[in-house]
């Protein structure tokens, strides 16, 4: 079941115009500034007195995209609310900051605006969008080192390659936003990884390097470790063609990740306590008792838990977690050594895009962000625990090997894997795990608690979009609606 039930291009997989949603989102409205959005929202709530004897109706743990919504659904419904979240800040592995001048996110940053829940968003708050520059080139592997391309050049090049990839994928995933729907044809398929599917393939070395690249950094630095149907899943959502995947990149809301986020908040108005890491979650008779590491215990007659699959095995459940919970915790769902890094540059470079072949280099993904007073800025992705991304010497080293010589002056980077409260950055599931744990983690619930994060989304798993379907279902269940 998914929690956009009555939408119809979500139960079909129909992608909506692209025009006619930015058109019905506003696309040049913006109800948040991006400077009050950095700001923060005021935190006020109805049961706004955080003690032990408080009275609420529901715990959410997380203040991510997937908990915030959960909070909103459930204030909605007229449910007190308390949110307690780790961190001092809002948004869990999103985080709007600064740097060299700009608005960045060191954490998730684009949406597409065909994702059916981010459209819906984007009206509901009038929020922009601001789409990116486009491209002077693409430096891409070849069997003779990095070779520049223009971007018709590029994607002509790749495309081809993908729609070999994910061939079948309009059938086994029919209906991609309901993942599931033809398990039949799943069964086998979703036993092979990435690499499976590569040597299935026989390409030649050449064409090989032009996708292997991509495939081993969304599966956490191997090809071997992804599952194709995780990767073929957002090929087919996003319209089963190298353009609709391509524009999964194109798209970033105007006031940043925390502009949504602060409006939701704004709207709903719970009680939230930041620095409060959760230790455990108990249940006893009618209510729930959720311990944080500093020994304080808050109750309620629920509990939506929405921090990423990775971080499950940290807190204590009392009665334990389901047995799917359990394996999908034990097994991980979120790249355990993502890391994303801003790099400040000086002219000279231009905007291009950089893909390194599987292996080729620590940082095998780069795409240009903003032209700075000094430079350019530009962001990089690795899953490579021994880069150093701290150390200018070795990140310039890292994109020579993609083609492109910088003059680097300053670097910011996020190490997810190693933030104790995400143990991991964007999702991506292992061979088997759409078959053996989605069906009883999508909808399974304790007696009183509820589950909700991006990592277990039915569409856009490891996505805004999937951290929202998430949080709108785990309402749903927590107040008894599904």
């Amino acid at each position: 079941m998914t929690a956009a039930g009555d939408d119809a291009a979500h139960r079909t997989g129909r992608r909506p115009s692209r025009r006619t949603v930015l058109k019905a989102a506003g696309a040049t409205a913006l109800a948040v500034s991006a400077a009050s959005a950095l700001a923060g929202p005021a935190y006020a709530g109805e049961d706004s007195e955080d003690s032990e004897s408080s009275t609420r109706d529901f715990i959410v743990i997380g203040a991510g995209f997937a908990g915030v919504t959960a909070a909103r659904e459930l204030r909605a419904r007229g449910k007190r609310v308390t949110i307690l979240e780790a961190r001092s800040r809002i948004g869990g592995r999103t985080w709007t900051d600064t740097f060299a001048g700009q608005q960045v996110e060191m954490g998730g940053t684009w949406v597409e605006p065909t994702q059916p829940h981010i459209a819906k968003e984007l009206k509901r708050y009038s929020i922009g969008l601001e789409e990116e520059d486009p491209l002077d080139r693409m430096l891409l592997p070849t069997p003779k080192g990095p070779k520049a391309f223009t971007p018709a050049e590029g994607n002509a090049a790749m495309g081809p390659l993908f729609e070999k990839l994910f061939e079948g994928s309009k059938q086994y995933f029919e209906r991609p936003f309901q993942p599931l729907y033809r398990a039949d044809l799943l069964q086998k398929l979703d036993k092979l990884s990435l690499r499976d599917r590569l040597n299935e393939l026989k390409l030649s070395p050449a064409d090989e390097m032009l996708i292997n690249g991509q495939t081993a950094i969304y599966s956490g630095g191997a090809s071997s470790e992804g599952a194709l149907t995780m990767l073929a899943q957002w090929w087919s959502m996003a319209g089963w063609n190298n353009e609709g995947w391509s524009d999964t990149q194109r798209y970033r809301m105007k006031p940043g990740t925390v502009g949504m986020l602060s409006a939701m908040i704004n709207e709903a108005k719970p009680t939230i306590v930041f620095n409060a890491p959760v230790a455990s979650v108990a249940e006893s008779g009618n209510r729930v008792h959720v311990t944080t590491r500093a020994g304080k215990t808050y109750s309620a007659k629920g509990v939506v838990v929405a921090v990423p699959v990775n971080v499950w095995h940290t807190i204590k459940f009392t009665p334990g977690l389901p047995a799917a919970h359990t394996a999908a915790a034990s097994q991980g769902i979120g790249v355990k050594n993502a890391l994303k890094i801003w790099i400040h540059a000086r002219e000279g470079q231009g905007r291009f895009y950089g893909q390194a072949a599987e292996g080729g280099s620590p940082i095998p993904m780069f795409i240009p962000y903003k032209k700075t007073s000094e430079g350019q800025l530009y962001v990089g992705f690795s899953v490579d625990p021994k880069l150093d991304p701290t150390n200018t010497a070795q990140v310039k080293d890292a994109v020579k090997k993609l083609g492109a010589d910088l003059d680097i002056i300053g670097l910011r980077a996020q190490n997810w894997g190693a933030d104790e409260f995400s143990r991991g950055g964007w999702a991506f599931r292992k061979p088997g795990q759409l078959t053996s744990l989605y069906p009883d983690v999508l909808n399974q619930a304790t007696n009183r608690i509820t589950f909700a994060s991006g990592d277990i989304a039915e569409g856009w798993t490891g996505f805004i979009d999937g951290a929202i379907e998430s949080g709108l279902r785990a309402a749903q269940l927590a107040n008894g609606e599904m």
